[in-house]
């Protein structure tokens, strides 16, 4: 199979590259981001490539780094999630921001992407959260510090939803809270 295309960039689309290479143009599905970072017309590209293969046809979708194939690759086995809806997820938010998304559980960021339901944004979430730790983005960063960032762990391993947690954190610290305990306490209070 087709793992990676170089040629000429023969013309270009925000969902579509031709790339021509030994006299063939492929057709290849992308982005927005790749159509973003892709150069003009008639230079020379270069695209990682995932090929998809059905009964009826075969499709290569095309991306500008290694990482966002790999996350298309997880998009895609999530039940549910095809590899057209993966290139639309993909194109609905930047690498970095749709990890975090998906990593803090928030359902609400995932439900703006057009094609992506509740229930699909629940799943993905599911599916995925633990799965992305390859993907360059640590866990969502907070501005809460060393006592904020132990507390965020405790509620979350109590079954708090990240963004939930966070936000009550900072509630409880512009309070006052500057301590373990009282701003765990506060926290749990601010969040209920």
């Amino acid at each position: 199979m087709i793992a990676h295309l170089r040629g000429k960039l023969f013309a270009k689309h925000p969902n579509q590259a031709i790339v021509e290479a030994g006299g063939v143009g492929y057709d290849v599905t992308i982005s927005v981001p790749t159509f973003s970072a892709l150069p003009a017309e008639g230079a020379e590209v270069s695209l990682v490539i995932y090929t998809h293969v059905r009964e009826d046809q075969i499709a290569l979708f095309g991306f500008s780094d290694a990482i966002e194939k790999k996350l298309f690759e997880r998009l895609i086995a999530v039940s549910g999630i095809g590899p057209k809806l993966a290139i639309t997820v993909l194109s609905g938010l930047p690498v970095d921001k749709l990890v975090a998304a998906i990593r803090g559980g928030d359902h609400a960021t995932l439900t703006r992407i057009p094609g992506i339901g509740k229930k699909t944004a629940e799943r993905v979430v599911l599916e995925l959260k633990d799965k992305l730790d390859e993907m360059g983005a640590g866990p969502v960063a907070t501005s809460v510090g060393a006592v904020g960032d132990d507390v965020l762990s405790a509620m979350v391993n109590l079954g708090y939803a990240r963004p939930a947690a966070q936000k009550a954190i900072e509630t409880a610290m512009a309070g006052g809270a500057d301590d373990f305990e009282q701003l765990f306490r506060a926290a749990i209070a601010a969040i209920r």
